[in-house]
């Protein structure tokens, strides 16, 4: 019950904190501004840190009756570290700091860490059988490196709205459950209120329904104090004489975030290039070529998290060998990096996958319905305008004659054009068109319902295939694929309600799907 009043209070606390900052943004420049290889269309304020600093501060004011056995040292060495961190974070989403100002503030930080709060990594423990890898006298360069390296892991999965702060919350549930078998009190309390100052915080970043984007980013500012505050979860758990789990763990605990920023730096390495120069091939940015919607990707991102982290607490809480569940995190990491190293097979495959479970794109154009015998084509439009007659969006519906007959003469189709643009909340509604319009469509055999989906450069892997290592035949296969030529035969528009269209007779190149 104390809990659940912790949990509502530093919600309220967040949110509030986060709210007040955000309408102070604009007139201190803390704004993400659109431009350049940014995607969001709307100046945005970076102060997703303040909720979980103002959470810090609330929990350092009722130190007393909450933390007697975490240590109020401890806690001061959290709170002075997460300020630093949060302070650089700022300035560098206002100044833009370089990479390697960053990381000297970050390694100082880690220091304090190890001198002041007195967290430091001991031991990786037994990574092979028999054989257990204490640290000696790399024990403080290697914390160093730990915490700089969680950091920038969650700074650099910070790419679409929601992911970092969903990933960054499932972990810490997860924590917060090893704490509890462990009796760990303290860090309970610790971690119930960071959960419930990123529930606070997702309440303004996640996209749901009637919320089409992002109000507050998180920012370097948030980042970096939540890379720092796992840093000094995962080593103060997992060392000293009764850890409450092994090091192993805090690996699977932390494991989507992990294996992506290593595994983007070893791609950039392969290729040659520096491991700290900025690209696109984050596996979200995979899923966001592949057309996925950002709430979905989170939710798949956060649903994997949750799957790796079970299964290092299962195996924690089976006594399985570390080796063992350290070998087999290898083998998980090694797979992804063989998944990620090629885009461009991956990319197609996600959009397989994606159309398998019949969620939307936001590549989606419109609607197709194919193919009918040209003397049928009315009674199709009657059908499609039946079903669309309620919808409350603007759309262009277009019927095409191709130059390539199907055998019974079935060479017609249609395509409702919707300005959907990306947006979400309206490819959604097309989407439940689409479903609606397959059942409508049951008697008329041999009729495709689908998305329409107008393939680019920009959003089809296929077209740069030989770029990126693809082969001529695949680039043959996408030419031809584009060499089927239509003619427009009938063309309709319903805009603010009202529908005007006609017969008309020239030829377009229009891709049929």
């Amino acid at each position: 019950m104390e809990l659940a009043v912790l949990f509502a209070l530093c919600v309220l606390i967040s949110g509030v904190a986060i709210r007040l900052a955000a309408s102070l943004a604009n007139y201190l420049g803390v704004v993400d501004r659109p431009g350049g290889h940014k995607q969001h269309e709307a100046s945005t304020p970076f102060v997703g840190g303040v909720g979980i600093l103002a959470v810090l501060f609330s929990l350092f004011l009722s130190f007393d009756p909450l933390f007697g056995s975490l240590g109020l040292v401890a806690l001061q060495g959290i709170l002075i570290g997460a300020l630093i961190l949060f302070v650089t974070g700022l300035a560098d989403d206002i100044v833009h700091l370089s990479f390697k100002l960053r990381f000297a503030v970050q390694a100082m930080v880690a220091l304090s860490m190890v001198f002041v709060g007195g967290v430091e990594l001991l031991s990786f423990g037994e990574l092979l059988p028999g054989l257990r890898f204490d640290l000696g006298w790399l024990s403080i360069p290697l914390t160093i490196l730990a915490t700089v390296g969680l950091i920038n892991a969650v700074n650099m999965i910070d790419g679409i709205d929601g992911l970092a702060g969903s990933l960054s919350l499932v972990s810490l549930a997860l924590t917060g459950l090893v704490a509890v078998f462990a009796g760990q009190g303290a860090y309970v309390v610790l971690v119930v209120a960071l959960g419930a100052g990123l529930a606070g915080f997702l309440y303004y970043n996640l996209r749901y329904a009637g919320k089409c984007r992002a109000r507050v980013f998180l920012g370097d500012n948030g980042s970096m104090v939540l890379g720092f505050v796992f840093a000094w979860l995962f080593i103060a758990l997992s060392q000293g004489d009764s850890p409450a789990m092994t090091p192993v763990t805090a690996l699977w605990l932390f494991a989507l975030p992990l294996m992506d920023t290593v595994g983007v730096m070893l791609r950039r390495i392969w290729l040659r290039k520096s491991p700290f120069r900025a690209d696109r091939h984050h596996l979200h940015h995979l899923f966001v070529r592949a057309g996925y919607r950002v709430c979905d990707i989170v939710a798949f991102a956060a649903l994997a998290q949750l799957s790796l982290g079970l299964i290092g607490v299962a195996g924690l809480l089976l006594g399985v060998p570390e080796y063992l569940m350290f070998w087999l995190f290898l083998i998980v990491f090694g797979a992804y990096l063989l998944v990620i190293l090629r885009p461009w097979r991956l990319v197609p495959e996600l959009r397989r996958i994606n159309r398998a479970l019949g969620l939307p794109s936001v590549h989606v154009h419109g609607i197709f319905v194919g193919y009918v015998r040209r003397e049928k084509f009315p009674d199709l439009l009657g059908l499609i305008g039946e079903r669309l007659g309620g919808s409350r969006y603007d759309y262009q519906l277009s019927v095409y004659q191709t130059d390539c007959s199907a055998t019974d003469g079935r060479n017609v189709y249609c395509v409702v054009h919707v300005p959907a643009n990306g947006d979400e909340h309206l490819i959604g509604k097309v989407q439940r068109d689409v479903s609606a319009m397959k059942k409508h469509f049951l008697r008329w055999h041999g009729v495709d319902v689908r998305l329409f989906i107008r393939r680019q450069d920009e959003n089809d892997l296929r077209s740069n295939a030989l770029l990126e290592g693809g082969t001529i035949g695949s680039q043959r296969r996408h030419d031809e694929r584009r060499s089927v030529r239509s003619t427009l035969i009938y063309s309709m528009e319903r805009g603010g309600g009202m529908m005007n269209g006609g017969a008309v007779g020239f030829e377009v190149s229009v891709p049929p799907t």
